[in-house]
């Protein structure tokens, strides 16, 4: 599994993190999506690695700025993450 982790400048409020976390859901096939208006970041976990180009396109449609993209091996942590 794959840890995407995408800085994006526009997000003010929890809806927006709604708004981006659907834009992704829909746009990719992942195991989950996380964002953080605070932080201006959103998190993807996915089994095979996001098109970059194609999320740049998904966030611009969605109204925000994609800022960067960096990617590593995601580690389940907690009591099953083995």
């Amino acid at each position: 599994m794959i840890k995407t982790t995408a800085a994006i400048e526009g997000m003010h409020c929890s809806m927006c993190e709604t708004h981006i976390n659907d834009a992704i859901r829909k746009a990719f096939h992942v195991k989950k999506v996380k964002s953080s208006a605070k932080k201006s970041i959103t998190e993807i976990v996915s089994q095979e690695p996001i098109d970059e180009t194609k999320l740049a396109d998904v966030i611009r449609e969605a109204g925000y700025d994609l800022k960067s993209v960096t990617s590593e091996p995601y580690k389940r942590k907690g009591l099953f993450g083995f």
